[in-house]
């Protein structure tokens, strides 16, 4: 069997004026991401991460900003697309782990959804997804509340 290992890093500023989305779920905030889509940093993260476990390139690679289709789309298509393309290669999730690096919004309420989506984008059970949340102790852009960070980890099977 052969297992393959990514990681991903997405960043995003916090903007007024957009909504706040997260793994999928929409967060009650005074501030939005901003990006090209719907900029869940979470879910672009974990994308880069399959991506890269399966020698796919980058979500910038699949999902250039420059395309206007993929202007505000819900980036649990995206993750989805990315599933689709892992299959091309008899590759299926194994597990994923995340981390989303914030003072604010604070996730914990939202962690079990964020789990469930994308579980369910992935095709495999919640219980091979973690989503878990930190702060950086008001240190750095995360702290000051600039921009919101999320890093992941993916193992890949074979199928």
């Amino acid at each position: 069997m052969t297992i393959r290992i990514g990681h991903g890093f997405d960043v995003h500023a916090l903007v007024v004026g957009r909504k706040c989305i997260i793994g999928g779920v929409e967060i009650a905030f005074d501030k939005g991401l901003d990006g090209h889509s719907d900029a869940d940093v979470l879910l672009h993260a974990i994308c880069d991460a399959l991506l890269g476990a399966a020698a796919l390139g980058d979500i910038g690679k699949h999902f250039p900003p420059s395309d206007a289709k993929f202007k505000d789309i819900d980036s649990r298509q995206l993750l989805r697309h990315v599933v689709s393309l892992l299959k091309t290669k008899n590759y299926g999730v194994n597990n994923i782990d995340a981390t989303v690096i914030c003072e604010a919004p604070k996730l914990a309420p939202h962690t079990a959804q964020m789990c469930a989506n994308i579980a369910t984008d992935c095709n495999v059970d919640v219980s091979q997804i973690n989503v878990k949340a930190t702060t950086t102790e008001k240190l750095g852009f995360t702290g000051r509340g600039e921009g919101i960070a999320a890093e992941a980890v993916c193992t890949l099977a074979q199928i």
